[in-house]
């Protein structure tokens, strides 16, 4: 497994295969992929129309080989970090133009780290908005208290 691969996270048995199976002659159909990686079919074909899958043919159907099934685990990390899919597929772009990664590696650091300062502006956010309410929360209590006034926690009040 290549080092790019292991940066996005994939680890050594991801391929779904037995330990030790190299799976290079292995094909999966759509409904393969779309059940492990938890996809509507129709998203796997998007990712294709997005030039970012490009499985084989037999006849109409559609045949992923190992390399598909790799770059649509790639795929699936970098969505759930975040990333759009323009980013994943400039990464994907440059894995195969480059031997050693060097632009690859670069590029995503740049966008993990734009990802990361996103974050933490978000959490930033998130925290103060906590704040207030927990502020909110507070002076009602108080008010409740001082009017004599029975506060009652009900199921919805404190689910999401």
């Amino acid at each position: 497994m290549s080092q790019p691969a292991r940066l996005m996270g994939l680890g050594a048995r991801d391929d779904g295969l037995a330990p030790g199976a190299d799976g290079a002659g292995r094909s999966f159909a759509i409904g393969e992929l779309a059940d492990e990686f938890g996809l509507t079919h129709r998203t796997i074909r998007h990712y294709e129309d997005e030039g970012l899958l490009a499985p084989e043919r037999d006849g109409t159907a559609r045949v992923y080989g190992h390399r598909d099934r790799a770059r649509l685990a790639l795929i699936c990390r970098g969505k759930r970090l975040g990333f759009s899919l323009a980013e994943i597929k400039e990464f994907l772009t440059l894995y195969d133009a480059d031997e050693i990664q060097k632009e690859q590696m670069r590029f995503m650091q740049r966008i993990a780290r734009r990802r990361i300062a996103d974050l933490e502006r978000q959490l930033q956010d998130v925290q103060q908005t906590l704040g207030e309410l927990r502020i909110i929360d507070t002076q009602i209590s108080d008010h409740f208290r001082k009017n004599g006034i029975t506060e009652t926690q009900t199921t919805e009040d404190t689910q999401p």
